[in-house]
């Protein structure tokens, strides 16, 4: 523990060196056998981060690209590992995430799918903004390769509604079987490289039924199945870069750990075929935990905040997190609940009214809070100095809603009486020394997400007379009275009951 320790500490000051507490100047400059990290639209929503890796001896270069939709976390995970790895031979671009609103949202697009921006699209938005830049390493490339998941999974024949031709899961795609490169160039066969690839997956793979297969879309046949790949980025990489590219289609419904093994075998695969020697990245599939975040109030020098610390400010003072040191290094964003945007608030200057918390995020999994208290100006202390303590055991449940923008807190099994036309936002649960990231907090009858229905319906707007909830999940069955559950660890510990009034 005692190194672990050190470690933690060690990152905690080089994290302060850089944010003003000392000083120091770094450069350094990529050659053979390094590696360099490039960050695009840094401090925006759509901050792009980007991994060149430099083999001690020169060859071709391979693209990996995951997260372009957010609800694929096989290819995003699976594509992290690529981007510590080092080479004997060759090259890397690593983009792990290249849509991360999508996935903090854990949804497939926010504006637009970004996968179908690659070809004519003149829609400006942050989608365009990035495939702008991926369009550049895509032409910078040898081969290009665009981790995903699929619905069910790819058959060449129909063997029923989860399995048949027009599904993408456990396949290797192609927009051709065939890729001609130029006059003077040798075609190649896209088919035979996807095939000597699926051999390398499939014997990874016990069960048969998962087995991986080829998967021609024919995307510029008339009869093709696919035109909507017209616009993908695979497409733009054939026709305009004249590369070969690749979908790795991992199926939605197998387990994660399974999906991010199998992107890394198809990875390896594509590394092996083009002559691209690697040390192989070790697999740590650890569950998220965050440590400290580092933030300054009104400017100040940063502090060091614990998780589950709670740091008390005045009301009116101006946040920033700069900074999570957790124990993955990618991927991690910051909440500030009922402030700022939806999607992350990390390096943002906000204004707090009212306590709150804190959520930490690696890609969309919570991993730890600290919290913000207000002073209570009419106590004793000293309102221009930061003080920290540790959360109270408690095993009291309350819950933070907004009602018509008013906040009102309300004890565990309590009742709400809304009048119907009410906006509610369940913001936060208050839950002592737990961690409230460890909850699941339902409303029955409401669906926050119908993309991707976790259960989980903090933060949404829930119009009582716009027709979004369902009376058959009322406890009357009527629409007029319904309640919001709260889980832990998949036990109830608590509810709500909501009064609806017309």
């Amino acid at each position: 523990m005692a190194g672990k320790s050190k470690i933690c500490f060690a990152r905690v000051i080089r994290r302060l060196i850089f944010y003003g507490v000392l000083f120091a100047v770094f450069c350094s400059q990529a050659t053979a056998g390094q590696k360099t990290h490039t960050v695009f639209f840094e401090g925006e929503e759509n901050e792009l981060h980007v991994y060149r890796i430099f083999g001690a001896e020169p060859g071709k270069t391979l693209l990996v690209v995951g997260g372009i939709q957010g609800d694929e976390p096989g290819g995003f995970l699976a594509a992290d590992f690529f981007a510590d790895m080092t080479l004997e031979k060759g090259n890397l671009i690593v983009v792990p995430r290249a849509n991360f609103p999508s996935i903090l949202k854990k949804e497939r697009q926010i504006n637009q799918d970004m996968n179908r921006k690659f070809m004519d699209d003149h829609t400006s938005n942050y989608e365009a903004e990035v495939v702008q830049v991926l369009k550049k390493l895509i032409c910078e490339s040898d081969c290009f390769l665009n981790l995903h998941e699929g619905s069910g999974f790819y058959s060449h024949t129909w063997d029923g509604v989860d399995r048949n031709p027009e599904k993408f899961g456990q396949s290797i795609i192609a927009d051709e079987a065939y890729l001609k490169q130029g006059e003077n160039q040798p075609g190649l066969d896209l088919e035979k490289m996807a095939l000597e690839v699926i051999r390398t997956i499939n014997s990874g793979i016990p069960d048969e039924a998962h087995y991986f297969h080829f998967n021609n879309h024919k995307t510029s046949h008339p009869d093709s199945l696919h035109k909507e790949q017209r616009r993908s980025a695979t497409y733009y990489a054939m026709n305009i870069c004249k590369i070969p590219a690749f979908g790795i289609e991992s199926a939605k419904s197998l387990p994660l750990e399974q999906k991010i093994r199998q992107h890394i075998l198809a990875v390896n695969g594509f590394l092996a075929l083009m002559d691209i020697k690697p040390r192989t990245p070790g697999i740590d599939l650890e569950k998220p935990e965050m440590q400290y975040m580092i933030i300054s109030v009104n400017d100040s020098i940063p502090v060091v905040v614990g998780k589950m610390q709670r740091l008390k400010i005045k009301q009116g003072d101006v946040i920033q997190i700069h900074d999570i040191v957790a124990n993955y290094e990618r991927g991690l964003s910051v909440d500030v609940i009922g402030v700022g945007n939806e999607f992350n608030d990390m390096k943002k200057k906000l204004k707090i009214v009212e306590p709150t918390r804190i959520e930490a995020k690696k890609d969309f999994y919570a991993c730890g809070s600290v919290f913000l208290d207000i002073q209570d100006k009419r106590g004793t202390g000293d309102l221009n100095r930061l003080s920290l303590s540790d959360s109270e055991k408690s095993d009291e449940l309350r819950y933070k809603l907004k009602i018509n923008g008013k906040t009102r807190i309300v004890e565990n099994y309590g009742r709400v009486n809304l009048n119907f036309g009410d906006r509610l936002i369940i913001v936060d649960v208050i839950s002592g020394d737990i961690d409230p990231s460890a909850y699941i907090v339902n409303f029955k009858g409401f669906v926050g997400n119908s993309s991707l229905n976790t259960g989980e319906d903090r933060g949404y707007v829930i119009d009582t007379g716009a027709g979004v909830l369902l009376p058959r999940y009322s406890l009357e069955k009527q629409g007029r009275r319904y309640h919001v559950v709260t889980t832990l660890g998949g036990n109830e510990v608590g509810k709500i009951f909501i009064d609806i009034q017309s």
